[in-house]
């Protein structure tokens, strides 16, 4: 029998491309600022501490915590053409309200919270892809689809400050323009960027996606999506229960997954002004570099793992993926003996801790070259004094710190798109809306505790710790993963109807 005639299959495809875009969209939305929310934050409204950078990354995710199980509930009874136009039309909208945080004349830290709650509120509708793509594809499809949707993800989270990078080069002041109250520059430009490319893919939405369901065979058949009248017809592959311990399992995965990652994503900025004096514009434009870079590593690590993993299975390269975040991490713990230059205003302020007699903490050389002149009007650089651990803690040097992107650049995408391979494998035929939902709430969860564990650990207790206690995160995941590996089956294997 035919499975679907050939314009069926293009149009399939054409809708499965759309939500491929939208998944990179929903990345770059979050991680198009990364980069520059510190300083731009640190710019208009000096009352805001490394703290509160925490909160305001952390924002994002809880937005979309919150909306993904409610867009996911909402694809399922009616056509996914509706929450995926409002959830992008919120996006579009809380990227231009970010443009324009620096205009009241206080309280600006807690807009900028709001409009980053606003776009990861949009950003919820990566459940409504996920469900989507899973139910438009056949069992043969769907692992190269769900890898393709990973990749897009990934490429998204990382290539988003590449776009950042680029907009530098607008500078801090820019260009103003009264009539509109705003101000152009390296900080807004790309915020008002992804709100054209948000206005773009609803276009693309309304023009050409449309519904589509398909059976494991690839048979097209009805789904209450597309006109809200009538039900899927099931067949017999649909039958049968769940692993759901497999689920848990995937679901804590991907939670530590996104969360080392966020981490990482977050402390890049503040990290490198602290141990390397790098001024707000440097360390924007220096990690923009280096994580292009790294996207430009993705892109090859995602052509190679999908080509390996029909070798190996997905299951171990997820394990060697965990393994090489691991090393990334530890490779960044401080190990040397040289401490970070201390910033000279605390200096000034006489702002010192009293907790410990600073000769003591101090080489003489260190505390000679924080005596600048009294006429210095130059931004501060350095570590800040008042992050007590400056005073103690060796800096942790450029080569760790590029290593540490290298690898962990390269175990991130590999765990991203394996994780989603083997979770869309386990829960098989059956409509996957709602466990893709917990899927994005449990990432949101990562990117929640990511950037305020490691704001609140690396402010108080510096990178020593933050660091370690990464480590052992990764860790034991490690062992949940040895503990769970022969769960990690596809439905289909589980049940007998084919082989693994």
């Amino acid at each position: 029998d035919a499975v679907e005639t050939q314009e069926h299959f293009k149009s399939r495809w054409r809708s499965i491309w759309i939500m491929y875009l939208t998944m990179f969209l929903s990345s770059v939305g979050f991680s198009i600022v990364i980069m520059s929310v510190w300083p731009y934050l640190q710019k208009i409204d000096p009352t805001a501490d490394a703290s509160f950078l925490g909160w305001i990354i952390a924002s994002y995710s809880i937005g979309q915590m919150v909306a993904s199980p409610l867009f996911g509930l909402w694809s399922n009874y009616r056509p996914r053409r509706e929450p995926l136009v409002i959830s992008t039309a919120i996006s579009v909208a809380a990227n231009c309200l970010y443009a324009y945080v620096h205009v009241p004349h206080s309280h600006n830290k807690y807009y900028m919270l709001t409009a980053r709650a606003l776009v990861g509120f949009g950003a919820g509708n990566v459940a409504v892809v996920r469900s989507y793509i899973a139910g438009a594809t056949s069992l043969t499809e769907r692992t190269s689809a769900m890898a393709n949707t990973s990749a897009c993800q990934a490429v998204g989270f990382i290539l988003g400050p590449v776009f950042q990078t680029c907009f530098t080069l607008i500078g801090e002041e820019g260009v103003t323009w009264k009539f509109l109250c705003l101000q152009l520059n390296m900080y807004t430009a790309p915020v008002l960027f992804g709100a054209l490319l948000g206005v773009i893919n609803i276009i693309l939405i309304f023009a050409i996606f449309r519904e589509h369901r398909v059976d494991d065979m690839g048979r097209q058949y009805k789904s209450i999506n597309s006109d809200g009248e009538g039900s899927d017809v099931l067949d017999q592959n649909t039958e049968g229960s769940i692993d759901h311990v497999a689920v848990v399992a995937l679901n804590v995965l991907f939670f530590v997954i996104l969360f080392v990652f966020a981490v990482f994503e977050t402390i890049a900025t503040p990290l490198t002004m602290d141990m390397y004096s790098w001024t707000r514009k440097e360390a924007v434009f220096y990690n923009g570099i280096i994580l292009s870079v790294i996207g430009i590593e993705s892109v090859i690590v995602f052509m190679v793992v999908k080509t390996l993993s029909k070798k190996t299975g997905e299951r171990a390269i997820l394990h060697a993926g965990l393994l090489i975040v691991l090393i990334g991490f530890f490779i960044l713990l401080p190990w040397g003996k040289k401490l970070p230059n201390i910033q000279w205003q605390e200096i000034k302020n006489n702002s010192i801790p009293r907790t410990a007699p600073t000769e003591m903490l101090m080489p003489f050389w260190s505390l000679q070259e924080m005596q600048l002149p009294s006429n210095h009007t130059a931004e501060p650089v350095g570590c800040p004094v008042t992050q007590s651990w400056c005073l103690n803690t060796p800096m942790i040097y450029l080569a760790q710190y590029l290593s540490s992107d290298v690898l962990i650049g390269l175990g991130y995408p590999v765990c991203n798109v394996m994780s989603y391979t083997l979770y869309s494998k386990v829960l098989g035929p059956k409509p996957q809306g709602v466990y893709m939902g917990w899927l994005t709430a449990s990432g949101s969860g990562a990117r929640i505790l990511g950037p305020v564990f490691v704001s609140q650990i690396y402010t108080h207790l510096g990178p020593r710790w933050a660091f370690s206690l990464i480590c052992g995160v990764v860790v034991a995941s490690l062992l949940l993963l040895e503990i769970v590996y022969k769960r990690l089956i596809a439905f289909s294997v589980r049940y007998g109807r084919m082989q693994e």
